[in-house]
């Protein structure tokens, strides 16, 4: 398998996947060596002369102004890794905290840093060696950076902690000696370069993304498949009106819905048997639209955190220089991961209301009620739109931003905070949510597509029917519901569905 060659500048989302749940193996640049190599002789130069010099010749936080004999650098570094390994919660996913190591790695090899090479590759070897720390999801203010969980990750590095490897989690010190690995005896700067940064909060934020991404042409699959249930009609999809409003995502849903409806002989036109649809069809591309046009934004603004330095002091070698500063602080992503928790929450909260719009009788244009044949023995779908209901109203709890809160710290000394990694934490439980609302609302699709006897469905949309009926047949009579939308949700998560689709029609992202 292709290596993944890391300098610190041209990381993408789509890597970090690729590390994370791939286990692509991980390379350092020879550019990348030699500039962490030239930080390293600054900082032992520093400690020599016993210059002050913030984090590598004194205290951290309130205890700035204290300095520390060079005799007492290395117990300095190791004490606050131990000291802010102070995680609660459950633990993150092994995808999580393998993406974490990638993403502190990656920002370390800028060599802006300070950190040793040898400690740099030994954190590498874990990585590739599936060494993953045991790194607990609560804990974090998102400044400065994310201390507690990165403490957790360098935690096992010093051969303290606890880890997993091949999915037994036992102490920090076995996991190095199983995987061969010697644990690291930390000098000046060093633990400061491991968690000072924004990390925890970008690996969560990395794979939702990821998700997002691929959720948000999903969506567009599911409104197609409902159009056919509900004869929906294809005129406010017609790409002349949304050119005149040409916001990007907008006219990407209109254009993937035509593809995935094209040929369909289902698709009504406007006057022939209603003049407009309600605003949950009628309104699809506008409102996907804006979800993708979040997603872009967030995107950007991930690409280039993950690709920056966080850390403080960041050191400027060839200027001998070492400036404390606040990289650290998360707010930038923190806010987009807020808008990204809102986006999806929308996106849930529209395929909600067309699962609504099938099973009920007043609105479904001559469907059955609840989707069932036999009404009043059967619940049919009724409790599948319930679930859903549920799940929107949570998402909209979850989607109040977590970085307008603020709470000061370190005896006020960092007095404003992020809460970055909650907002990434939020908008990861919600796009889970997501993916079970759209799953609901292509189950209730299919079925009603079933009610409706027909012959042939859209290029698209026959695909993806036919995925769907692979794992999940037309429900005859009450069933016991959860085990349907879970597979379904599973062919959503693991982009089985979407790629089915996507062997026909190559569908547009944001």
């Amino acid at each position: 398998m292709e290596n993944i060659t890391i300098d610190g500048h041209h990381l993408t989302i789509d890597e970090v996947k690729r590390v994370a749940r791939d286990h692509v193996r991980v390379v350092l640049s020879e550019k990348a060596k030699i500039q962490i190599q030239k930080a390293e002789e600054m900082v032992k130069r520093y400690v020599d002369e016993q210059r002050v010099s913030y984090g590598i010749t004194t205290g951290f936080g309130k205890f700035s102004d204290t300095l520390i004999s060079k005799e007492d650098t290395s117990l300095l570094q190791r004490n606050l890794i131990m000291s802010h390994a102070c995680g609660v919660g459950e633990a993150f996913s092994e995808e999580v905290v393998r993406a974490m190591m990638l993403l502190r790695l990656n920002s370390l090899a800028q060599g802006h840093s300070g950190l040793r090479l040898s400690t740099f590759l030994t954190l590498m070897e874990m990585l590739n060696k599936d060494v993953y720390p045991l790194v607990y999801e609560k804990g974090s203010l998102g400044a400065s950076g994310d201390l507690c969980p990165l403490a957790h990750m360098s935690l096992v590095l010093i051969g303290e902690g606890e880890a997993f490897v091949d999915g037994m989690k036992v102490s920090g010190k076995e996991a190095m000696e199983k995987a061969g690995i010697l644990p690291v005896e930390l000098t000046a700067k060093e633990g400061l370069a491991l968690i000072n940064g924004t990390q925890a909060m970008c690996a969560v934020g990395c794979l939702c993304v990821y998700d997002a991404l691929s959720l948000s042409k999903l969506s567009d699959v599911a409104i197609s498949l409902t159009m056919e249930a509900l004869k929906g009609i294809k005129d406010a999809f017609d790409l002349r009106l949304h050119e005149v409003r040409p916001h990007h995502g907008q006219i990407s849903t209109a254009k993937n819905v035509l593809a995935l409806l094209s040929d369909s002989p289902n698709i009504t036109r406007q006057g022939e048997q209603r003049v407009q649809d309600s605003y949950t069809l009628r309104c699809t591309p506008q409102v996907h639209g804006a979800v993708k046009d979040a997603l872009r934004h967030v995107k950007e603004k991930l690409e280039i955190e993950i690709n920056s330095v966080t850390d403080n002091p960041i050191l400027f070698v060839d200027e001998d220089d070492a400036i404390s500063g606040g990289n650290f602080h998360g707010e930038s992503v923190a806010m987009a991961f807020d808008y990204l928790g809102i986006a999806l929450s929308e996106l849930g909260n529209i395929s909600e209301r067309r699962l609504e719009k099938m099973v009920n009788p007043a609105l479904n244009h001559g469907l059955p009620a609840f989707l069932c044949e036999k009404g009043g023995l059967n619940s049919g779908f009724m409790i599948v739109q319930y679930s859903a209901a549920a799940l929107v109203s949570e998402n909209k709890v979850l989607s109040h931003p977590a970085s307008v809160d603020s709470i000061p710290s370190s005896a006020n000394q960092e007095d404003h905070v992020s809460m970055g990694t909650i907002a990434a934490r939020k908008a990861k439980t919600i796009l889970t949510h997501v993916q079970e609302i759209l799953a609901m609302e292509i189950m209730a699709a299919c079925q009603a597509i079933d009610l409706r006897n027909y012959e042939t469905l859209g290029k698209g949309t026959q695909v993806a029917y036919r995925c769907v009926r692979e794992y999940v047949n037309k429900i005859e009579e009450d069933q016991i519901m959860y085990v349907h939308i879970h597979k379904i949700e599973k062919l959503i998560q693991d982009e089985t569905l979407l790629n089915c689709v996507e062997k026909i029609i190559d569908l547009e992202e944001i």
